[in-house]
């Protein structure tokens, strides 16, 4: 098999390893490519990995001995798996390699605007505890997620992890999903709109998938159902959000916060709203990316080749 990486970096820059696809054919693994080469490094492909790399059919037509492709993420919105699907191509993602992890990270978020851990470190080494006449001070107000309503958007594995969480700091929880499960095992849990949950909750999540349905989801008709005091967190898809509506909520005041892991363009342009925007914690776009989560994506990555090659593809979303 002639296996080809389109955009190997940012799986693996370096602290891992690709020698364990040798054992299914000749690789070749580039950390990037343009659109205006990818028909060049794929025309003699079998097999072609991609993580971001956008495939259409106009490249996959021109690909003549393509048998197979694989995904390096979940999501799989970058390919024209229908057209695939029509030339008897499969497509496999790697599904539920990052859900510690996102949870993780929504929980970063979460705790950095209840604890404000970062601004009062900086006070502290700026001389302000030592200047300060009392054995404490505080930059701005504390608050506990004990009590507080987090509203979750999606609630596939991510977002049922998050609501694990969530349980272990007494919140309670409102969930949104397109296919609603007995949830009846779970304290302070409700199934909600998404309308509801824009209007009661004090923390909301998203963690569903993008779609046409979801795309623009947080608009700023659902932002201004919010409370001024709640605040977004986004470790899905950047477009599930309105970045300038987001932008001039956050400004206005209309909300309280947002963490943002992923925006509507990745890399952001230099005059995305949101970069300027107040009080807003954005991260590049990295929930996914400990070396224990890109170790077990490789994993499941190794499985998906190994399955194709003996003949019955796995995880496959075509």
């Amino acid at each position: 098999m002639n296996i080809v990486i389109l955009d190997g970096y940012t799986t693996n820059p370096g602290d891992l390893s690709w020698d364990f696809l040798r054992q299914f054919g000749e690789v070749t693994v580039y950390d990037r490519t343009k659109p205006a080469e990818i028909v060049e490094r794929c025309k003699d492909a079998q097999i072609v990995v991609i993580n971001k790399t956008p495939l259409t059919k106009t490249e996959i037509d021109q690909m003549p001995k393509l048998q197979f492709v694989a995904l390096l993420s979940t999501g799989y919105n970058v390919v024209d798996g229908a057209y695939l699907r029509e030339k008897g191509i499969p497509l496999s993602n790697i599904p539920s390699y990052s859900t510690n992890a996102v949870a993780q990270l929504v929980f970063a978020f979460l705790t950095a605007f209840c604890n404000r851990v970062a601004q009062h470190s900086d006070a502290v080494r700026a001389g302000e505890w030592s200047a300060c006449a009392d054995f404490c001070f505080w930059k701005a107000p504390l608050t506990e997620l004990s009590g507080k309503t987090l509203g979750i958007i999606g609630f596939g594995k991510i977002g049922q992890k998050v609501a694990d969480i969530a349980e272990a700091f007494d919140m309670r929880i409102l969930a949104s999903s397109g296919h609603e499960t007995d949830q009846s095992h779970r304290k302070n849990f409700s199934w909600a709109t998404t309308e509801e949950i824009a209007e009661q909750a004090d923390f909301i999540t998203l963690h569903c998938p993008l779609t046409p349905q979801t795309q623009g989801l947080v608009n700023a008709e659902f932002l201004a159902r919010c409370k001024k005091t709640a605040y977004l967190i986004n470790t899905s898809r950047g477009p599930v959000v309105d970045d300038r509506a987001l932008a001039d909520a956050l400004n206005a005041g209309r909300i309280a916060g947002a963490g943002l892991d992923v925006l509507s363009v990745e890399p952001p342009k230099s005059d995305n709203p949101l970069l300027t925007a107040k009080n807003c914690l954005i991260t590049p776009h990295i929930a996914w990316a400990a070396y224990e989560t890109r170790a077990r994506l490789l994993g499941i990555f190794k499985e998906n080749i190994k399955a194709f090659c003996d003949g019955h593809p796995i995880h496959v979303v075509n």
